[in-house]
Formats: structure tokens, C-alpha cells, sequence
């Protein structure tokens, strides 16, 4: 992605009337139901474990197309995260426009829905980082970030648009439990940055399609009084979201009580601000996979009596993967687990 593409100003924008152009009652009405539930995995590290040479096989012990296995799985969606100017090292880097367009076509050619991860960085964005790309470090205040925001979405939204995938949902932020875009976005500083920041996105999403759903993200989606706290301070900063996301990552002694947890959570947002809930993460030991399947059974089963969108796994496809331990797919075997049966 050019630095040009970041400096253009969009014909006729106006900051404060595309960000502040809402008021708190745009929350009022009943909690919104997903039509469908969608069986979802995040798949962006697929591309640089194939680039390494990784292959998979499905449950005839045949090597294939992991995308193919996925959908031989009932696989109905497709998470992707986009950084802004990536490195293009396969652990910790790609992801960046057109390989996300590459990977948003293969989604398609499986007929799955695409859900993009805008986590507006150059690498990892989670509440333990949420750095500035480096192409806007020069950008000292809550206006220009905003700019930057909302053009950048605003490029890559129509982009997949004329490559014909565009997103059905998009992340405005990944796992923003302190804010993003730091230290002008951190919450310590308050709600309206990052309200500010989070309609930037919305705005440019909505500018290009309407009908994609904007999904703001936090982690721990056990945890109600810190949804309660975040998304009550982004409302009544005049915050815009349509569906809240969640995280939920238990272990073998706590994956009942997460669940439990969650259930409350989800039903909790869901009546307190008339928005929809989805598992934008989910992942289990992968050395479990017999409790990871129990997760993840019990885990559909909430999110199906809320109405919810339905649930991501992370990185499913990953085996002896960058040190990541949660994936979905059996090292001896290369084949999916029952994890990825269960939901």
C-alpha cells in the first residue's frame, strides 16, 4: 500500500460530519438476530504456512486445498485481519491489501462470507498494543487519525468492492478493549477519541456498502463489566457499531464457566444496546481436542439461542506454526480435530 494512498482527501469530506453525525438514540429498538449462523474461521496465516511449504489433508487422509477442507468442514465464513504496511515475513507480517483481496477471492470460491479485520497497524493489534502504523506517525492529532482511518477504509472497502468480495462484516478495530490507534486513541484519555476513530471506520465502510455490518471487538468475552464499561463509554461519546465481537480463549478447568459467562455477556449486550454478538476469536489447546470440541459445542449452542452471528475459530489450520499452540488440525495427522466438528 503506497503512502500516496494515505494522504488522499476524499472529495467532500467533512471529519466532523461524517464522525459525529449521530445521536445516542440510533441505539434504541430491539436486539438485533442473525437470519443465519455461521460456522467461521479465521484463516490468515494460510498463506504464509503455504509459502513454507505446509500442506493438509482431509478426513480421507487426502492432501488438499486446505480452504477445500474447510469447506468440506461447513465452513460458512471467512475471517481475515489487514495490516497497513506488513512486513512480509509469514509469521508475524503479510496480511496487507492484496494478499487479503487474494485470500477474500478463495473465500468466496467456496461460497463463504468474508468478515476483514481492519486493525489499523503494520503488525499485531490486541489491548496489550495498539500501535500506529508507521505511514501515519506524523499524524499528531484526533482529526488526522480520523482522516487516515477513514480514508484508508475507505480504499481497501472499495477496492474489495471492485474486486467483487466485498466484506458482509467489517472489524472497525481488533480486541480495542483500551482503545486503538495509541496513545491519541488509548481510553486513559478518554471516550471520544476513540469514538472518533471507531465512526471514522464505520462511516467509510457504510460509504461503500451500507449493508456490510461494522463489528467493534474486544477481548475476554467472559468479562460483562468491562463490555459494560467500554461500550458504554463509546455510546455516550456518540460511538457507532452494529455488532459487538468477542474473544473467548478458556482452558480444560474453565471452559464451562467462560461459556457460562459469556451466555450472561452476550445476552447482556444484546438487551442493553439493541446490537447483535459474534465470536469474532475462539480457540482451545489443540492438544485437547476432545475438550476443545466440548467448547465448542456448548459455545454454538449460546451463541444459537441469542441469535448471534456465530463463531470464528482462530487460525484453525495452524500445526507446528510460529509457536502458536491453539490451532485445529492434528500435527501427525494434518488433518482437523474434532474442534472443528463441534461447532
Amino acid at each position: 500500500m503506497s503512502t500516496k494512498m494515505f494522504k488522499r482527501i476524499l472529495s467532500g469530506f467533512a471529519c466532523f460530519t461524517l464522525v459525529f453525525g449521530v445521536s445516542s438514540t440510533m441505539y434504541a429498538g430491539k436486539p438485533v438476530k442473525a437470519a443465519t449462523y455461521y460456522k467461521g474461521a479465521d484463516l490468515s496465516w494460510l498463506p504464509g504456512m503455504e509459502s513454507k511449504g505446509y500442506t493438509f489433508k482431509n478426513a480421507k487422509g487426502t492432501t488438499q486445498d486446505e480452504m477445500t477442507i474447510m469447506k468440506g468442514l461447513g465452513v460458512s465464513a471467512v475471517r481475515l485481519r489487514i495490516w497497513v504496511n506488513p512486513s512480509s515475513n509469514p509469521y508475524n507480517g503479510m496480511c496487507n491489501e492484496a494478499e487479503v483481496i487474494t485470500m477474500a477471492k478463495r473465500a468466496k470460491a467456496i461460497g463463504a462470507a468474508v468478515m476483514l479485520d481492519f486493525q489499523y497497524s503494520d503488525s499485531w493489534a490486541d489491548p496489550g498494543k495498539q500501535t500506529l502504523p508507521a505511514a501515519w506517525a506524523g499524524d499528531t492529532t484526533i482529526s488526522m487519525l480520523g482522516t487516515q482511518v477513514y480514508n484508508y477504509t475507505y480504499q481497501v472497502m472499495t477496492d474489495m468492492k471492485n474486486a467483487g468480495v466485498t466484506p458482509t462484516w467489517v472489524q472497525i478495530g481488533n480486541e480495542t478493549n483500551a482503545g486503538m490507534l495509541w496513545p491519541l486513541g488509548n481510553t486513559s484519555n478518554g471516550f471520544s477519541n476513540v469514538a472518533w476513530l471507531i465512526n471514522s471506520g464505520y462511516n467509510a465502510v457504510k460509504a461503500v456498502s451500507n449493508s456490510t455490518q461494522c463489528i467493534v471487538h474486544l477481548s475476554n468475552g467472559y468479562d460483562n463489566a468491562n463490555f459494560r464499561w467500554f461500550f458504554d463509554g463509546v455510546k455516550a461519546a456518540g460511538g457507532k457499531w452494529d455488532i459487538i465481537g468477542m474473544s473467548l480463549y478458556p482452558t480444560a478447568s474453565n471452559y464451562t464457566t467462560y461459556n457460562r459467562q459469556c451466555l450472561t455477556n452476550m445476552k447482556d449486550m444484546k438487551s442493553r444496546y439493541g446490537k447483535n454478538v459474534v465470536i469474532s476469536e475462539a480457540g482451545f489447546s489443540s492438544s485437547d481436542p476432545t475438550n476443545a470440541a466440548k467448547f465448542l459445542s456448548q459455545l454454538k449452542t449460546n451463541v444459537i439461542s441469542v441469535g448471534g452471528v456465530g463463531i470464528f475459530y482462530w487460525e484453525p489450520e495452524c500445526y507446528n506454526w510460529n509457536s502458536y499452540g491453539m490451532g485445529a488440525t492434528d500435527s501427525s495427522t494434518l488433518k482437523a480435530t474434532a474442534a472443528m466438528s463441534a461447532y
